[in-house]
């Protein structure tokens, strides 16, 4: 009887564990599929493909900056509803620690670089980007940045220079891709330029671009034709922060998000990439400033709440939200309380962290595990369905 009821147990469990199974049984078979040059369809299995990646990066955001921001939030945030999650080594090509500019690289073109390195490898090359194999794909693409738009981050997706401090050189960048929806700071290497004569919004101009800037009128007030590529400068150089005044960053990537959906594309078919970066709670650790942090984190936050609602109710669209490293090593002491946080920095510059990935919508289970921050360049793509790179 013992046995009997031994072997039921066994096979309940068994029918139970293969019930539980088939969707990462799926992604397995793909993911396999994916790494040898397939599609995301294995043995029959079909898994859904992103057609839309929503890509969020907050510079800087540890888990100790999440942690304070959800403590002097009610514990409530929107990062807090994903439920795949991963963790990557921000590590760069040499040394352990990275700064924005080899951490953006590598989440843009799968390679580690060195630091400073704006899409390019080791040995300096320039690497394709994800941005700019979506753009020859036909898909529409966009940046949403609270730094300036030639800032490290936003540079890694669509310029390739040596130099992170090449911002005239990167501005000049966005004239080689046709990147269809982009808004930050920074206006000043556009329009009035050192090293040339050229006026890079002019140039945009004629490429039947529209172009607006803070000075002209708030970015609320715009009304956006979709048929047209779209500049917004936000700045002249650096954006102020959330807490003295900026209040773009929500508008203009929610904004961005229905604009890409229908750019040339009425029928909703060929899909988008978006990278939004906070860019500030990166400049709140280098500060050691645990308010400037949070109160940017909180709203990078709410755009990430944004981007999830997006994704629930169109369906095709993966979200993914992570950092490039963790800055400035912020620690929550004792003697805390949810109204008065006590914290320390033990350092005014990045760290060595590993960093969490949060990811929702088909494809989110390929980000679960550890690996290395080139490996969500490929995952994005297996996610796409598209052959992996090396």
């Amino acid at each position: 009887m013992k046995l009997g009821l031994n072997l039921l147990f066994v096979a309940l469990l068994l029918v139970g564990c293969k019930k539980s199974s088939i969707v990462n049984a799926d992604y397995n078979e793909a993911f396999i599929a994916s790494s040898m040059g397939g599609d995301l369809t294995a043995k029959g299995m079909t898994v859904k493909k992103a057609k839309n990646i929503i890509f969020l990066i907050g510079d800087g955001m540890g888990l100790s900056q999440v942690t304070a921001a959800a403590i002097k939030n009610n514990n409530q945030l929107h990062i807090k509803q994903f439920k795949v999650i991963g963790i990557h080594n921000p590590q760069p090509e040499a040394g352990l620690i990275t700064d924005s500019a080899a951490g953006a690289t590598a989440f843009a073109t799968g390679v580690k670089t060195f630091n400073g390195a704006i899409g390019v490898a080791a040995d300096s090359t320039s690497r394709e980007t994800i941005l700019e194999e979506c753009e020859k794909l036909g898909m529409a693409t966009g940046m949403v940045a609270t730094s300036t738009i030639v800032h490290a981050t936003p540079a890694s997706f669509i310029a390739h220079r040596p130099s992170r401090k090449q911002y005239e050189d990167i501005a000049a960048d966005f004239m080689n891709t046709e990147i269809d929806y982009f808004v930050g700071g920074g206006k000043k290497y556009f329009d009035r330029r050192s090293k040339d004569e050229r006026n890079l919004i002019e140039e945009l101009k004629k490429k039947e671009y529209v172009v607006s800037d803070y000075f002209q009128q708030d970015f609320e007030k715009l009304e956006i034709d979709a048929k047209k590529n779209f500049a917004y400068f936000t700045a002249d150089d650096d954006p102020i922060p959330f807490s003295k005044g900026r209040d773009y960053l929500l508008s203009a990537s929610t904004t961005a998000m229905d604009f890409l959906k229908v750019h040339e594309d009425p029928k909703d078919e060929k899909g988008f990439f978006l990278m939004i970066e906070g860019s500030q709670i990166d400049w709140g650790g280098h500060a050691n400033d645990a308010d400037y942090v949070i109160s940017e984190l909180l709203e990078f936050d709410e755009v990430v709440g944004k981007a999830l609602q997006f994704a629930r109710e169109d369906g095709e669209t993966l979200v993914l939200v992570t950092a490039d490293h963790e800055t400035g090593g912020l620690a929550i002491n004792s003697g805390s309380t949810p109204d008065s946080l006590v914290t320390s920095f033990s350092s005014g510059y990045h760290t060595a962290d590993l960093i969490p990935v949060y990811a929702y919508g088909p494809g989110a289970e390929l980000f679960s595990g550890f690996y290395e921050n080139t490996a969500i360049y490929n995952k994005m793509r297996m996610a796409m369905g598209l052959n992996v790179k090396k």
